[in-house]
């Protein structure tokens, strides 16, 4: 059994962070070149987890699986999702149930210990740049979410705030 306690509180900073930049006074500046405004943040969240749900879902079903993140980096995808979520609340609340679920599929008796031991050929990108494109532990792409990939996007998301509001959501 895989411990999702770090798991799950990093999934409830990251949707304390949404819910910090939502209820912001005054506009959200617009992100820097490059960079994704806070609903783009949260659909690419939103994927990424979905993809990671499919993944333990498969291996507890006995099929075989990849893990590919680039469906997430895709602009359309990204913005179909927001479309499809209804925007910032709905995005909240899908991340918020796939946390759910993930955290109970991954830390309950669904997935043995040689099920979360499988290696799972994973191809994972950043941005432009190649991060992982090798077979990858289960445990370890669900532990990634919540080592690296959710407080990431944590910050990202409260780098978002204009500089009164990010004071106040530090303290």
């Amino acid at each position: 059994m895989l411990d999702t306690g770090p798991l799950q509180d990093a999934y409830r900073a990251l949707l304390d962070a949404a819910a910090t930049v939502a209820g912001a006074d005054g506009p959200i500046p617009a992100p820097p070149d490059g960079e994704w405004s806070a609903d783009e943040i949260l659909a690419h969240v939103s994927l990424v987890s979905a993809a990671t749900v499919a993944a333990v879902a498969d291996i507890a079903a006995g099929a075989n699986t990849t893990y590919d993140n680039r469906a997430a980096l895709d602009a359309w995808t990204i913005e179909r999702t927001i479309a499809h979520a209804g925007g910032t609340a709905g995005l909240r609340d899908r991340i918020s149930d796939q946390a759910a679920a993930l955290c109970a599929l991954a830390g309950g008796t669904a997935l043995s210990e040689a099920e979360l031991g499988t290696l799972v050929p994973a191809r994972l990108l950043s941005k432009d740049t190649l991060l992982v494109d090798q077979p990858m532990p289960l445990r370890d792409i669900v532990t990634g979410l919540a080592d690296a990939e959710l407080p990431g996007h944590t910050k990202q998301l409260l780098a978002l705030l204009p500089e009164r509001a990010t004071t106040g959501a530090t303290r």
